[in-house]
């Protein structure tokens, strides 16, 4: 037996936990593909706003600072500023790059050159990454411990030599393919697998684990969860950050040993897509509808839940909007339930429902 199959022998009671989520994240998956009757203009909505999410959260994971808002305001006027900092430059090739995923996922197949491709987008804004975007490592890129001077206190974790890099992204992807094909072992299995292997073998200089969660995206979509664009995983990654390197090193520290053991990884990444399937689902139902609202909609509804009363003339003043704007968008909330009028003319104000 080789070894990446070895690793899907589980201990009977990690087994059965692995395969009780599995058997959840189908069930949910089962219900998005009878329910979702979305309209293309709110699943594009939807698509937009996971974009920005995703990218905050992807660049932030690896030590980027904008914020999801900052994020929104660079994305919007990209075509008519220069990306300064290293910041805006990452953000900007991860929500171009992200956004293609998404659209042409269908026409992307998994390969070296794919992996590269990706890379080389990912960073195509980064004038610091310039040299190596789009090509495998060429010195050591170990995982260290470092004091606050910058000094090594130890190696946490070492992966594979630049020399034998071509080989083992090679290898594994031989054997995604495989199994994928062969379907003996559960797709999201063989595919937190490939991304398990792939920061392992770590094969860029720098860019892995941005480079991973695109690839996340682009296999999930691949083979059929059709809802990825719209829950975005990178901000539920995010949001479980330490358990999210907890995980990870726990599995690597077995790594190529004769004992391996990616379970704790596993059921990491199992555990977060489930949660990722089930906010899915909630889009589905009427009571969730705050994720459906335009920007606009939806900046009047959070200002709305913040006060006791409000009135328009306040709305207006706090959002800058115009007064038309205004009206409407508090129609379309009284219409969905969501808040309720008090008084009429001049004293007329607004109240949340929730």
């Amino acid at each position: 037996m080789d070894r990446f199959k070895k690793r899907f022998l589980f201990e009977p009671k990690m087994g059965q936990k692995i395969y009780n989520l599995l058997a959840q994240i189908e069930e949910l998956k089962g219900q998005w593909r009878a329910g979702v009757n979305l309209s293309p203009q709110v699943l594009n909505r939807l698509k937009q706003s996971v974009i920005v999410t995703s990218t905050g959260s992807s660049t932030r994971i690896e030590g980027a600072r904008l914020s999801d808002l900052e994020v929104e305001k660079l994305l919007k006027g990209l075509k008519i500023q220069k990306l300064k900092t290293r910041d805006q430059q990452e953000v900007a090739g991860y929500a171009e790059l992200l956004n293609n995923i998404f659209e042409s996922y269908s026409e992307i197949n998994l390969s070296e050159n794919t992996i590269k491709h990706i890379h080389h987008e990912l960073l195509k804004y980064s004038e610091k990454d310039q040299r190596h975007r789009g090509h495998y490592k060429f010195g050591s890129n170990r995982v260290e411990a470092k004091d606050s001077s910058g000094e090594m206190l130890s190696v946490l974790f070492d992966p594979t030599p630049p020399p034998l890099v071509q080989k083992e992204i090679s290898e594994l992807i031989d054997w995604t393919q495989i199994q994928l094909s062969k379907k003996e072992i559960h797709p999201l299995l063989v595919v937190a697998h490939f991304i398990f292997e792939f920061l392992s073998i770590h094969p860029f200089q720098d860019g892995n684990g941005r480079s991973s969660r695109i690839l996340t995206n682009l296999l999930l979509l691949k083979n059929g969860y059709t809802y990825t664009p719209y829950i975005s995983h990178e901000k539920l990654v995010e949001d479980n950050k330490n358990s999210y390197y907890l995980a990870l090193n726990k599995s690597q520290k077995t790594w190529k040993s004769k004992k391996e053991d990616i379970t704790p990884w596993l059921f990491f990444f199992l555990t977060i897509f489930l949660k990722q399937t089930r906010l899915a689902v909630e889009l589905l139902d009427k009571e969730s509808i705050e994720h459906l609202l335009s920007e606009k909609q939806r900046m009047v509804w959070e200002y709305v839940q913040t006060q006791e009363t409000v009135s328009p003339k306040e709305i207006r003043e706090k959002l800058k909007m115009p007064v038309g704007t205004v009206l409407q968008v508090l129609t379309k909330l009284l219409d969905l339930k969501k808040i309720e009028r008090y008084g009429e003319g001049r004293a007329t104000r607004y109240k949340s429902l929730l």
